[in-house]
């Protein structure tokens, strides 16, 4: 639960467009150093490490050329002089044109592109957050949040209507994926996104993936669904109101509105909305089944039983029944999701929960999603409660956890700090011959019962 989102807009820096110098020499014109308004996010809560799914990208076709970008608001962006990075821009040049994109194209994008220092530092100090899922559902399906999530369910009713027609995705769900990326489109990222790119793909820790969105941005932009002063987003890549990365973009992003543009940047959000539904709905939404319901677990409910997947009517009669005390609907199978244990809220979750986690692959991001989507479209908070002082481990933690689990016989098929499929059946294991609740939670007192 460390992912990336946009916050508020800091002061006015400024920046520079250093790497135009690098790519005069290929220009007809020689380009002077500018100084050139854009607008700045500064991220520093971030709540799932992971920046968007990794699509099969696709091969676009060209479309008209886009109107004038609106006015963007003047704050600034400090860049600074690197010349490995000039010269590490003049290589990429060529690698970028023997991928088909054009000298005008590349030297269009980086006019007013920079080496960005501060892009480099979050990338690198990335804090890593513990919070309980009950912390972490408290901030991103806040009152607030379901209050405006509502208002602009209903200003875009219509629209939201036309998306669940043509796609066959929940409306409330696609708005709740607004809510969560971009705070409705309040918080969409400012920052220069070919600069961001580039520094990224530069600096080389995660060099080839950077590369990689920085080659799919300058293909978006050479096929002018828009330009490189429009074209802004968070530090790490992601754009638009439901922010893709850009490779997302390629292959999932649509032109709902028929202006010949897939527009994800615009103040209207529509194309943004509908590239979301089609995203959604590539990876197998299916029509008129929910993500998840809260259910209520037997008092001797025995917890060997949490791995399983069953219908619905097999786990009622197994006395896993909805908190009204009916059994859950057969809407297909559904898996037992126990977010913070034996002692926490309990849901069956459907196929379409699996869905929203290829949007972001963390249950907590999921049941956000899925929560909030159920609370725009007037559902009540949670029934259950969630346990005091509960928290997520560290990644360290969670390494010495597996460790532990691995000394003494229980293999979680590594010591990465990812607790996947392996260590939580490792976890049952152990609790099942430590006489524990067998629910497969990677928790803070199981790792003090391990140490002792």
């Amino acid at each position: 639960m460390t992912s990336l989102r946009p916050e508020a807009r800091p002061a006015t820096v400024t920046l520079f467009a250093r790497a135009t110098r690098a790519i005069a020499a290929s220009e007809t014109a020689t380009r002077n150093t500018s100084e050139v308004a854009i607008t700045a996010v500064d991220v520093d809560v971030m709540l799932d490490r992971s920046l968007r799914p990794r699509p099969r990208p696709v091969t676009l076709a060209s479309t008209p050329a886009i109107a004038a970008p609106t006015a963007k608001p003047a704050v600034l962006i400090a860049g600074e002089a690197n010349a490995g990075f000039d010269r590490w821009v003049l290589e990429f040049r060529q690698r970028a044109m023997a991928k088909g994109i054009t000298a005008r194209t590349f030297g269009m994008a980086f006019s007013h592109a920079a080496f960005l220092p501060k892009v480099i530092e979050r990338d690198r100090n990335q804090s890593e957050f513990t919070w309980s899922v009950s912390d972490y559902l408290s901030r991103v399906v806040s009152d607030t949040r379901v209050t405006n999530g509502r208002d602009k369910a209903a200003a875009y009713r219509t629209t939201l209507a036309a998306i669940e027609d043509r796609y066959g995705v929940d409306r409330n769900v696609v708005a709740a994926v607004w809510g969560m990326e971009s705070n409705y489109g309040t918080n969409r990222g400012d920052t220069h996104l070919i600069s961001a790119l580039a520094t990224l793909a530069y600096e080389g820790r995660r060099g080839a993936f950077f590369e990689e969105q920085l080659i799919a941005a300058l293909q978006i932009l050479q096929t002018g669904d828009t330009t490189e002063d429009v074209m802004t987003g968070s530090w790490a890549g992601a754009m638009g109101h439901t922010q893709f990365i850009p490779t997302s973009y390629q292959a999932y992003a649509v032109d709902f509105t028929g202006d010949g543009r897939r527009d994800i940047w615009s103040d209207d959000p529509t194309d943004a909305l509908a590239s979301t539904a089609a995203y959604l709905a590539k990876h197998g939404w299916i029509k008129g089944m929910p993500w998840g319901v809260e259910v209520r677990l037997p008092a001797n409910f025995d917890f060997r039983h949490a791995k399983d997947e069953r219908m619905p009517s097999d786990w009622a009669r197994m006395g896993v029944v909805n908190v009204s005390g009916r059994a859950v609907g057969d809407f297909g199978s559904a898996k037992l999701l126990l977010p913070a244990g034996a002692k926490g809220i309990a849901f069956l979750t459907f196929k379409n929960f699996d869905v929203i986690k290829r949007y972001n692959a963390s249950d907590a991001y999921a049941l956000g999603v899925g929560h909030l989507g159920d609370r725009i479209g007037g559902a009540a908070a949670f029934a259950g409660t969630w346990p005091d002082g509960e928290r997520s481990l560290k990644r360290d933690e969670a390494k010495e956890l597996q460790h532990l689990l691995t000394q003494r016989g229980y293999s979680t098929g590594g010591v990465d700090g990812r607790i996947g499929s392996q260590t939580k059946a490792a976890i049952r294991d152990y609790q099942l011959a430590a006489g524990v609740p067998a629910d497969g939670y990677p928790s803070v007192d199981l790792l003090h019962r391990l140490r002792r």
